[in-house]
């Protein structure tokens, strides 16, 4: 039988590229700002506004716009123009349209495992962009439930599991964030498994577990999780032990 009653996928970076959307803004962002002759501010400043607003904001492309038009003002010292401030509303624009772009293995993967496991996507950001990105993705169909959520954080994977029923022994998550998607899980004591991605935000970053860690695995890509989880199956192992 299956060793785990539920697994579940983060989305950004983890199912499709994401990351490099920011990246690439934040490089239009300092261009645009070395206009003004504000050189070598522009990513540290706006990681610091952005870390200040999240409370406020949230998570997702509307959030961070906001804070480049406010990391703008800044550092300009409110000398930007208004044609300025709407070339950084068209650079949200842009990523909201950009396509969405599969990592690879991510869609034989899912759709793999989606004939055996009960699977999930938990995500968090905008609520819209974070649906609309999930039906241009094309593997809507292979999960039986999306959840989209402010925080992810202990709280409210608890709060998840409970509503499935599931006790977090028979649950594993799958994701590219220490912080968000590895160490909460770990904490409830299920099973979660690393797939770095890249470039990782800041605000993401943390010390991975132990190697030895009980539940924690680490994969160099998606592909490798379906010889995982039969290896788990195969040799009877708890999904608390470590491979």
């Amino acid at each position: 039988m299956p060793v785990f009653d539920l697994i579940a996928f983060d989305a950004d970076d983890t199912l499709w590229h994401n990351e490099r959307l920011y990246l690439n803004a934040q490089a239009k962002l300092a261009s645009l700002l070395a206009t003004y002759q504000v050189e070598g501010e522009a990513g540290a400043r706006l990681y610091q506004t952005e870390s200040r607003n999240i409370k406020y904001f949230g998570y997702g492309i509307k959030s961070y716009t906001l804070s480049m038009i406010e990391t703008a003002v800044e550092l300009t010292q409110d000398r930007i123009t208004a044609r300025d401030v709407l070339a950084i509303i068209d650079l949200a624009r842009e990523m909201l349209e950009a396509p969405v772009e599969l990592l690879d293995q991510a869609a034989e993967t899912v759709s793999r495992l989606s004939s055996r496991y009960r699977l999930m996507i938990i995500t968090k950001g905008d609520l819209h962009d974070q649906e609309t990105k999930v039906a241009r993705s094309g593997l809507e169909n292979f999960f039986q439930q999306i959840e989209i959520v402010s925080e992810k954080d202990r709280r409210n994977y608890e709060r998840l599991l409970d509503g499935q029923s599931v006790d977090p022994s028979r649950f594993m998550m799958v994701g590219n964030s220490l912080r968000s998607d590895i160490l909460p899980i770990l904490e409830l004591g299920g099973s979660a498994v690393y797939v770095p991605y890249p470039t990782t935000w800041q605000h993401e970053a943390a010390d991975a577990p132990p190697p030895e860690q009980a539940g924690f695995y680490q994969l160099e890509h998606l592909g490798e999780l379906p010889a995982l989880l039969e290896h788990l199956e195969i040799d009877g192992l708890s999904p608390k032990r470590s491979r």
